[in-house]
């Protein structure tokens, strides 16, 4: 069982004093941003009674008290459905953006907003209660052969997660005037014109508190471990059923109103149980009073500030921004008591006898996926087949988008193999582990900053920001082992920077957001003949490159004592395969974007195939990574013709599928 050390290392700083000095930050933050426009007194005048003709106090009382009072409500009740989550899982990393079920909730109510809106009149609450309620129900499914294992559980929250992500995407992508207003809420908007929005909330976070004590003593006996709570007569199935639906109703109300306020639910409870918050009641109670306070606090900040930006940013985002650090700080003085990485903890299936007629299987079906790409497609006639080359418009646009495709998908793929195999942890990947974000990071403020810059700058300064983030991960895991939940949750902590920045862009209105979304999404779109021809080029250069790292990938996921025994030079191994995955992540990453899920998706997939060895294992995955890649641009061209899914969105669909269905049969 995962657990975080509930002692903090300084005694006089408890959950009681932190919500203190967090309550006169805010109370401090308040008369700051109040100050700029009226007197405190005036201000709380205009809480019960504001004057008709005074501006100033109709704004008070109709946008900020309501704005106020709403980020408490929201603040509260996502750090309360976290420690609910935590509690019955048995897991630290379990929240409601990691478990999927905002995202679920998300999805509803941009779905039901597009397309059914009077499903709306029975209550926003349901809408995002369905949405969550069906992403925790898919979680559970692809986790309960497995006993709910906090590892799976977690692999199974970001994959529904990401699958949930990349439909929520595709709305957006093909309705981006019908959803416009969304996107800001989507990305976590605080802003009110009236108290509809706390009078919605407020009584449901009250029956959600007053049944979350109701159950507080069964869910205490969830300390112990299953065997002992059933001889306490507690039905653990009927428990956790209940109280996960607790947590996912109260984050469908929030997300219903708010929108997706990821960090809070995740952050509040880590911060209480670090500081000394042992017993659930406690954790409880200073949980919800601390989340609460944390997105007020932030909110005010981000009002003061907000004349002085360019655009509206939402405060979802903000807290994203503002949290990641505030997280990464926390990661180092996390205790988890899952001892070390088991080394043969990623061997999935069983290894194939007749390697070399699998291998030539998958390339023969790439070469065949390529040839459909180049030969087979629609156009304003219908389907039409055309031999290779003698179309001008084949070269010229079908070409580069084919070899783009591939060979990102080589590059990820290698990419996520070389991380798993010298991590031993299943999970990661350069999406997964925020490789591919930070690499985003610092390519979209190079071209923000930057303009016109050139490929090999962009290339450059990609793996730079490829390279920090790995020296982030190595410099946070490195003393624990490389725990895998701890990686994961570096990898959480870094990936939500991405997301703020994202969630920026889309409610900034910046001209060159269309492009910038799509190339979020992974789309070939905008890629010429010569760019895919060095990008093709350099994947395979990249591939062979990694062969000759196969002995150390063999030998690193026992661990470093026997592979040090064994003749590895653990360190110098180690730099120089994490050196190698920033430039295949940084060179893909400046195609297809961040999204694309190849880099976790294809190892597995090759694992499921039976290639254990280090060798067989880089080559297979790099051959399922091209092709994954390549029919998902053909098919992002083909299905919804004229219009275009990108191909990592399609990769993420289609792999997501998978990956659950391989997930489930763990």
């Amino acid at each position: 069982m995962s657990d975080i050390a509930s002692r903090s290392t300084r005694p006089w700083l408890t959950p009681a004093w932190a919500c203190v000095l967090m309550s006169l930050l805010t109370l401090l933050l308040a008369w700051w941003v109040l100050n700029t426009h009226l007197d405190l007194s005036t201000a709380a005048g205009a809480l019960f009674a504001p004057a008709q003709d005074d501006i100033a106090q109709i704004v008070a009382h109709y946008s900020w008290w309501p704005r106020l009072s709403i980020s408490l409500l929201s603040g509260g009740g996502l750090a309360l459905a976290g420690v609910l989550m935590q509690q019955v899982l048995r897991n630290p990393l379990a929240a409601p953006t990691t478990l999927g079920v905002a995202s679920g909730a998300n999805l509803a109510l941009l779905a039901v907003t597009l397309m059914a809106p009077g499903l709306l009149a029975f209550g926003r609450e349901w809408v995002a209660l369905a949405g969550g309620g069906l992403a925790m129900g898919l979680v559970f499914l692809l986790a309960w052969r497995r006993g709910l294992t906090p590892m799976v559980v977690v692999l199974a929250g970001l994959v529904v997660n990401l699958y949930f992500g990349a439909l929520g995407t595709v709305l957006l992508l093909f309705h981006q005037e019908e959803l416009k207003g969304l996107m800001i809420w989507g990305a976590g908007s605080l802003a009110q014109n009236n108290w509809d929005g706390v009078m919605f909330l407020w009584p449901r976070l009250a029956l959600g508190v007053g049944l979350a004590l109701l159950l507080l003593k069964p869910l205490a006996i969830l300390e112990l471990d299953d065997a002992n709570a059933r001889s306490l007569g507690v039905s653990l199935k009927y428990l956790r059923l209940a109280s996960l639906a607790l947590a996912v109703f109260i984050t469908g109300c929030v997300v219903s109103v708010v929108g997706v306020i990821g960090f809070i639910g995740l952050a509040a409870p880590a911060i209480v149980r670090l500081l000394g918050a042992r017993q659930l009641l406690s954790r409880l109670i200073w949980s919800t009073l601390f989340g609460a306070l944390l997105l007020a606090a932030t909110d005010l900040l981000l009002q003061r500030f907000s004349g002085a930006l360019p655009t509206l940013i939402p405060t979802g985002a903000t807290t994203a921004a503002l949290g990641a650090p505030l997280l990464l700080w926390l990661i180092p003085r996390l205790r988890l008591k899952t001892g070390q990485p088991q080394p043969q903890g990623i061997t999935i299936g069983k290894r194939r006898a007749a390697i070399g007629s699998w291998l030539a299987g998958l390339g023969l079906a790439l070469v065949t996926a390529m040839v459909v790409a180049l030969c087979v497609g629609q156009s304003a006639e219908g389907w039409q087949w055309q031999l290779p080359f003698i179309q001008d418009s084949m070269i010229q646009w079908r070409l580069p988008r084919m070899l783009a495709a591939g060979g990102a998908g080589i590059m990820l793929a290698v990419a996520g193999t070389l991380i798993q195999r010298m991590t031993g942890n299943p999970m990661a990947s350069p999406e997964v582990l925020g490789i591919s974000s930070g690499t985003a990071i610092a390519l979209i403020l190079t071209l923000l900053l930057l303009p016109g810059a050139s490929q090999l700058t962009l290339i450059g300064l990609g793996t730079l920001g490829a390279l920090v983030t790995l020296a982030v991960l190595v410099a946070l895991n490195k003393r624990s082992g490389f725990l895998p939940e701890r990686l994961l949750l570096s990898g959480v902590a870094i990936t939500s920077l991405f997301d703020a920045l994202r969630s920026f862009i889309l409610a900034g209105g910046d001209p060159r957001g269309q492009q910038i979304i799509a190339w979020f999404s992974g789309s070939t779109y905008y890629v010429d003949l010569p760019t895919a021809l060095i990008l093709s080029a350099l994947a395979i250069v990249l591939a062979l490159a990694a062969r000759p790292f196969a002995r150390w990938l063999d030998l690193l996921p026992l661990g470093a004592t026997t592979a040090s025994a064994l003749g590895v030079a653990v360190l110098r191994s180690r730099l120089a395969l994490l050196a190698l995955v920033a430039l295949l992540t940084a060179s893909a990453t400046l195609i297809v974007g961040p999204l694309s899920f190849v880099g976790l998706l294809a190892p597995h997939m090759a694992r499921f195939a039976g290639f254990s060895r280090a060798r067989e294992h880089i080559l297979s995955a790099a051959l399922i990574g091209a092709l994954l890649m390549v029919v998902a641009d053909w098919l992002g061209r083909q299905l919804l013709f004229p219009s275009e899914v990108p191909a990592g969105l399609v990769a993420s669909l289609l792999g997501g599928a998978y990956f659950m269905w391989g997930l489930r049969r763990l």
